[in-house]
């Protein structure tokens, strides 16, 4: 069993409240629009942790991190992308792999709105964690907290923050 934090546009910014939760977890995985890389070395210094660009991120960022980040995670199949779109609304450049090949589990950012939806055509389940950086219009800085056993995805909870 893993524990999982999921986070996403952070824009440059992580604090204690962040790396409390950093420290609870097995791994972290980051959705994009990381901002400065400050922001994931003082993640990779307390745990291992997955990551995408998006699309404000730099040439530098984009050479340690790749746009598609897919991979298994005990017994589940995650993929992990910046821009993704919704259920059945999903981004035109990845609809076709989607439909053809689709994960257990899709993850995006981007957005700033958290969202956990489960798509039955496809049989997945889609997770935007929403935004925990202080830049966008989200009223709510959020990630998700959930915990891969087997082939299960459970004990999935919201981490919230006041916007600063």
């Amino acid at each position: 069993m893993k524990k999982i934090l999921l986070l996403s546009d952070t824009h440059s910014y992580i604090d204690a409240a962040i790396l409390k939760h950093v420290k609870q977890a097995d791994e972290v995985w980051h959705a994009g629009d990381i901002g400065d890389l400050e922001v994931t070395d003082q993640i990779k210094k307390l745990k291992p942790l997955k990551a995408v660009y998006g699309n404000i991120d730099d040439a530098k960022a984009r050479t340690e991190f790749p746009l598609h980040n897919r991979f298994i995670c005990e017994s589940i199949d995650v993929w992990i992308t910046h821009i993704g779109g919704y259920p059945p609304k999903y981004n035109n450049r990845i609809r076709e792999e989607l439909n053809s090949n689709p994960p257990d589990l899709f993850i995006c950012g981007h957005s700033h709105i958290l969202k956990v939806i489960p798509d039955k055509k496809l049989d997945l389940l889609h997770m935007n964690p929403g935004a925990v950086g202080k830049h966008g219009f989200h009223k709510k800085r959020t990630m998700l907290r959930f915990k891969i056993d087997g082939k299960h995805i459970k004990d999935l909870e919201i981490i919230e923050f006041e916007r600063l």
